[in-house]
């Protein structure tokens, strides 16, 4: 029973985490004219935001092996809520990039506390398993997001976006302190966190699941960070048309985290993650081709782009479950590791693609090519899981 609480908190948690990077993009035009700015100086708010996710993961960590998870996890809620609170106060470019810092400040404690709770409660293939729930949560505040984010902004402007937002993430801090959430006799030792964040780091076994994780992560960070540009650029896209675009991602991460969560026990974790790579692959490679060859025609890029999110769906659980058992130190510090890794690789990505954003669509479908064969190469390298 405590399981499936902390599993259904986890997941409400790191989907307001998560509706951070998506649910604005639609507003981009109108937070640009509001701010005085171009949109592509405001479109490097995503990627702020995700160097404020990552920077202090390594820090939540030590806090939530220290301190306890509830702590910890309701300050990252207070942060974020009262981060998207400030938002619409922001008069300048400066300082609406700062409250996003602060946003996702917010947000990463948020993501490393909901990641150890679910690593305190599960292992093995259920871990995996219960990941993939997460990874629901994570697609569904991407995809459901965008459309939220436009439905609100025609509504009420773009300031109520953030007001929304920043209200729910108090409310759900206030159902967290009613929570009693479960301990591992484990994390009674206390040892020190940097030594152990090296001892961890260190070991193949952790390192490459967590890398392959990463680079399919940063497929959908670069797609999020140029698509809106492209799509409300040359194709003439509406904040509306695009927001609509969330319901296919969506289903296509839904179906994938689903896959996992029925596949995994029978198919074997490896396996899976092998599949979901080589699908983000052949879908960011359809992409880069037909950008190429039918610049024309948005559907050529948009449809292979959700076989990619639908092979990253299949991988990213598994990743975080593989390096996980691949640590050589308990705890929360793996979990913090790893999500440490993922966030500064999509911080990177996210302002790699900030610079090469460009009207046409080449640019972003190689990039997304090229993060694929990395996390298909990571795969191959990594070792062979020992049987359970």
């Amino acid at each position: 029973m405590k399981s499936s609480t902390t599993l259904l908190v986890t997941c409400t948690t790191v989907f307001l985490a998560q509706l951070g990077m998506s649910i604005y993009l639609p507003a981009l035009p109108e937070i640009a004219g509001a701010l005085s700015a171009q949109v592509s100086q405001v479109s490097w708010g995503l990627a702020v935001y995700l160097i404020g996710m990552a920077l202090p993961m390594l820090f939540w960590g030590s806090l939530g092996q220290r301190f306890g998870r509830k702590p910890v996890l309701l300050a990252a809620l207070g942060i974020y809520g009262l981060g998207n609170l400030a938002l619409p106060l922001s008069q300048t470019l400066e300082s609406f990039l700062l409250l996003r810092l602060v946003q996702g400040i917010g947000a990463s404690g948020i993501s490393v506390m909901a990641r150890v709770l679910i690593r305190d409660s599960f292992k093995g293939d259920l871990l995996a398993k219960a990941l993939s729930w997460l990874s629901i949560s994570f697609v569904v505040a991407l995809g459901i997001g965008q459309y939220l984010g436009s439905v609100i902004q025609a509504a009420a402007g773009w300031s109520a976006i953030f007001y929304v937002l920043g209200s729910v993430s108090l409310v759900q801090a206030l159902v967290v302190a009613q929570v009693a959430f479960p301990a591992r006799a484990e994390d009674n030792i206390r040892a020190s966190a940097w030594p152990s964040y090296w001892q961890i780091l260190r070991h193949r076994a952790f390192l490459l699941p967590a890398l392959a994780g990463g680079l399919g992560y940063g497929v959908i960070i670069a797609f999020n960070t140029g698509a809106p540009l492209i799509l409300q650029g040359p194709f003439n896209w509406s904040a509306v048309e695009y927001g609509l675009l969330g319901w296919p991602i969506s289903a296509a991460y839904f179906l994938g985290a689903l896959a996992v969560n029925t596949l995994v026990l029978r198919t074997g974790q490896r396996r899976l993650m092998t599949v979901g790579v080589g699908l983000a692959l052949a879908g960011s490679a359809v992409m880069l081709l037909g950008s190429i060859a039918g610049s024309s025609i948005a559907l050529l890029f948009w449809i292979p782009y959700c076989v990619a999110v639908f092979g990253q769906s299949l991988n990213y659980p598994i990743s975080l479950a593989l390096a996980n058992d691949g640590s050589p130190v308990g705890g929360a510090y793996a979990m913090a590791l790893s999500g440490f890794i993922h966030q500064l690789m999509a911080a990177a990505i996210g302002g790699i693609a900030s610079l090469i954003a460009s009207p046409h669509a080449w640019p972003l479908s190689l990039l997304c090519t090229l993060l694929a064969m990395g996390a298909m190469l990571c795969v191959f390298l990594a070792p062979g899981r020992k049987a359970a």
